[in-house]
């Protein structure tokens, strides 16, 4: 089926990626309904999901037919000196379960536009959305062994992943997921020297300077945090706020949670936080907040588990946090923001860049030569300069340092699944 796929041309595999895209858009209520069933995420969030996921496919269908390669000019007048550009193989494809759609069709779009076949193996909290897609995948009339998915027990996952990182018929593995375990994904990948892309945990910072639209930066604060009821990679993990307009932040923002923010059944229209995905995020929330007040934070709303019992947590605000706090260090991926009191930017950039993860920082600011300074020291692969929400299928998604490794979406995301082949014509 690879060499079937390789070989076909590009504009065949355009031609079925739009028609997968186009059968997405047409079922997106259920494929929506699925997510929501599966990680509890708001309806509306799980449609917004499915529209993004479905754009993934949009953009490599077209992307497919782009594939360019280059005429190097001779060093030597017999010579004619060619690039190729050729997929790489077969790619095993890892996703987790805060996304279950979206995180697939990023890779898989990649991978299929460039002629890969792929075998997914989607987190074991939600297997359904990737089956739902193989089954639109086929009424595109995108051939049998082309998308695979593999979906697996908890107990299995380990196994399972060591043998799609160690098998040599494997050329590629895509994962998304935490920093710990791609580590261990890339040790079972060096044994056979796989191509990888690792798109890992965040820690990002969200920095509120003097200069700020105070209103504004609430706003962005409330999206890039509590979306998903903070269980995305990129959410905020720490606020750094400086001293002029910190209380005035904190006050709004506190105002901001309690007034915009319903908990509830992710079937429910007006819900904006639905459940965490199991019981272990949640005591993890709760440790973090348990850790901090022992430190001398303080709760400024939430701080519990929320009346509806099971996996649901109060969307949680803490002040006086400082950078000795777990919540500080450690990804939190739930509904707690905590605030950091700063005094200069220099200060600011420093608190942010000591975590040895990047993925995404943002900032809010009215200043124009500090939003350039900024946007450039901070280390992280991606910025929100003004603006909480970032991700967009045109433009390329990864992070620096323990964040991973390539890049996702974008004109660059195809090159991931791309191999370069030199080619040398002589004696002309």
């Amino acid at each position: 089926a690879a060499a079937a796929l390789s070989l076909s041309p590009r504009q065949e595999r355009s031609v079925r990626l739009r028609r997968w895209y186009e059968l997405m858009m047409e079922n997106k209520e259920e494929l929506a309904r699925i997510i929501t069933a599966e990680n509890g995420k708001p309806l509306k969030e799980a449609q917004g999901e499915i529209v993004y996921s479905a754009s993934f496919l949009e953009w490599f269908a077209e992307e497919a037919r782009r594939i360019y390669g280059d005429v190097i000019p001779a060093s030597a007048k017999d010579r004619r000196m060619l690039v190729l550009k050729q997929p790489v193989g077969v790619a095993a494809i890892i996703t987790p379960w805060n996304f279950p759609s979206a995180m697939i069709t990023r890779k898989v779009g990649a991978a299929l536009a460039a002629g890969c076949t792929v075998v997914v193996k989607p987190a074991e909290d939600t297997p359904l959305s990737a089956l739902a897609l193989g089954e639109l995948a086929n009424q595109a009339g995108i051939p049998a062994g082309v998308y695979n998915v593999v979906p697996c027990s908890r107990q299995q996952t380990a196994a399972v992943g060591e043998v799609l990182c160690t098998d040599p018929l494997v050329s590629k593995i895509s994962f998304t997921g935490s920093t710990a375990t791609g580590k261990i994904l890339l040790k079972h990948a060096a044994g056979t020297v796989k191509r990888v892309s690792m798109e890992l945990g965040g820690h990002a910072p969200f920095i509120v300077f003097d200069s700020a639209n105070v209103d504004r930066a609430v706003a962005g604060a409330l999206a890039s945090k509590y979306r998903n009821s903070g269980q995305t990679c990129v959410c905020t993990n720490r606020f750094l706020v400086q001293k002029g307009i910190h209380d005035e932040f904190v006050e709004k923002f506190a105002k901001a949670i309690e007034k915009e923010l319903h908990v509830g059944n992710g079937f429910d229209a007006k819900t904006t936080q639905g459940p965490l995905i199991n019981e272990k995020a949640v005591e993890k929330v709760e440790k973090h907040i348990k850790d901090a007040v022992s430190q001398g934070a303080s709760i400024v709303t939430g701080g519990k588990r929320h009346s509806l019992g099971k996996n649901f947590f109060q969307p949680t605000l803490l002040s006086n946090v400082t950078t000795k706090m777990l919540c500080t260090q450690e990804e939190t991926f739930g509904p707690l923001a905590p605030v950091i009191k700063f005094e200069t930017e220099a200060e600011a950039v420093a608190i942010a860049n000591a975590a040895n993860v990047g993925l995404a920082g943002y900032f809010y600011s009215q200043d124009p030569a500090q939003i350039w300074r900024v946007a450039e020291q901070l280390e992280v692969g991606m910025v929100g300069v003004n603006e909480g929400l970032i991700s967009s299928v045109e433009c390329p998604f990864g992070g620096v340092k323990e964040s991973g490794l390539g890049r996702e979406g974008s004109k660059y995301g195809i090159d991931e699944y791309l191999e370069i082949k030199y080619v040398c014509l002589g004696g002309l």
